[in-house]
C-alpha cells in the first residue's frame, strides 16, 4: 500500500469521526467512536485464550469465602485491564438471609445484624417507630430464621406484606415487627453498598492522566465510589452479557479517556450485583471483555456454592 493511499484512508477515517489530531504536532489517534466501533465488531467473536482461562481459574480457585472470592476477582480484573478491577456488592434488597440477630440498646435503639451465606454480615442501628423488648426482638429474629433463611430481603418483604393482606389476624404482630426491623428501605442507604476496588496505582500511572487536576478529580471519584456504583450497575439493565462504555464522563472529566467493561453476576441464577474493569481507552478490548465475562461466570458459580 502506497503512502498516498495510507494518507487518503487516514483522511477518510478522520472525516468519519474515527481519528483526530490532539494538537498540531501530534499524530492521529482513535476517537471514542472508533473504540466503540471496534468493541462492537469483536464482541460477537471474542474468545478467551486458553492461557487466560487457566490463569483466571488458578487465581480464583481455592477461595472459600465471599470476601476472598471478591478480592481475587478484583485482582484478576485489574491485571487484565491495566486499570481498576471493581466489584459492586448486591443492593441490600438482593442480600440473601442466612441468619438474623437483634439486640436492644439501653436508649431503645435496636442493633440488627443480618448474616448471609459465606459469612458476610450487614448491620445497622435503628430507632424503630415503637419500643421493643429483647423478648420481642428474639421472637422476631427466630421467626425470620425459621421461615426465611435462604430468601432475599426483598422477597421476604414481599411475602410478609402478602401475609398481612391475607392473614392479618394470624400474623399481624410478628410480621409488623419483622417489617419494621428488616425492610431494605429501613436498613439500606447508598453508603451501605460495598465496592471493592483494585488497581488504583495502575490508573495513576497511565499516560492519559498527566493532567494533575483531572487525576485528582478521578481519584476523588474512586474514593467516593457512589459514581462507580451508578455506572457499573447500568450493565444489569442492558441485554448484552458484557456491557462496553467508551468515555465515562459520569465519573469525572477524566472519564472521557476511560473505557468501562462490565457484567452482572448472579447467585443461584438471581442477579446480585456487577463487576468490571475501568481502564484507559487503549486497553486490549478482546482480552478485557472475555476476562470480564469469564470472571463473572466463575464469581457467580463460587457465590452459589458459599
Amino acid at each position: 500500500m502506497s503512502t498516498a493511499t495510507i494518507r487518503n484512508v487516514m483522511a477518510d477515517l478522520e472525516d468519519a469521526g474515527f481519528l483526530y489530531q490532539p494538537h498540531t504536532s501530534a499524530g492521529r489517534v482513535p476517537t471514542a467512536a472508533a473504540y466503540r466501533f471496534f468493541a462492537q465488531e469483536i464482541a460477537s467473536q471474542a474468545t478467551i485464550t486458553a492461557v487466560d482461562r487457566e490463569w483466571i481459574q488458578r487465581e480464583m480457585g481455592g477461595a472459600t469465602s465471599a470476601a476472598e472470592i471478591t478480592e481475587r476477582a478484583g485482582h484478576v480484573l485489574a491485571e487484565v485491564s491495566n486499570g481498576l478491577g471493581i466489584i459492586v456488592s448486591p443492593p441490600l434488597g438482593k442480600t440473601v438471609l442466612e441468619h438474623a440477630r437483634m439486640w436492644l440498646l439501653p436508649d431503645g435503639r435496636v442493633v440488627v445484624v443480618l448474616i448471609s451465606p459465606g459469612g458476610n454480615t450487614r448491620d445497622k442501628i435503628l430507632r424503630p417507630p415503637r419500643l421493643f423488648t429483647q423478648v420481642e426482638l428474639d421472637a422476631t429474629a427466630d421467626f425470620l430464621n425459621r421461615h426465611y433463611s435462604g430468601w432475599t430481603l426483598e422477597a421476604i418483604r414481599s411475602d410478609l406484606l402478602q401475609k398481612l393482606a391475607t392473614e392479618r389476624e394470624r400474623y399481624e404482630g410478628i410480621v409488623q415487627s419483622a417489617l419494621s426491623l428488616c425492610d431494605p428501605a429501613v436498613l439500606g442507604d447508598e453508603s451501605s453498598l460495598h465496592v471493592h476496588v483494585e488497581g488504583t496505582s495502575q490508573i495513576v500511572g497511565a499516560a492519559e492522566f498527566a493532567n494533575q487536576a483531572q487525576m485528582r478529580d478521578l481519584l476523588a471519584a474512586i474514593e467516593e465510589k457512589h459514581r462507580l456504583v451508578t455506572v457499573l450497575n447500568a450493565c444489569i439493565e442492558t441485554p448484552e452479557p458484557v456491557h462496553v462504555q467508551i468515555g465515562v464522563k459520569e465519573i469525572s472529566e477524566a472519564g472521557e479517556n476511560l473505557a468501562l467493561i462490565s457484567a452482572a453476576y448472579t447467585r443461584n441464577d438471581l442477579v446480585q450485583g456487577s463487576l468490571g474493569v475501568l481502564g484507559p481507552t487503549r486497553m486490549h478490548y478482546e482480552r478485557a471483555m472475555t476476562a470480564v465475562a469469564y470472571v463473572a461466570q466463575l464469581f457467580s458459580e463460587a457465590l452459589s456454592k458459599t
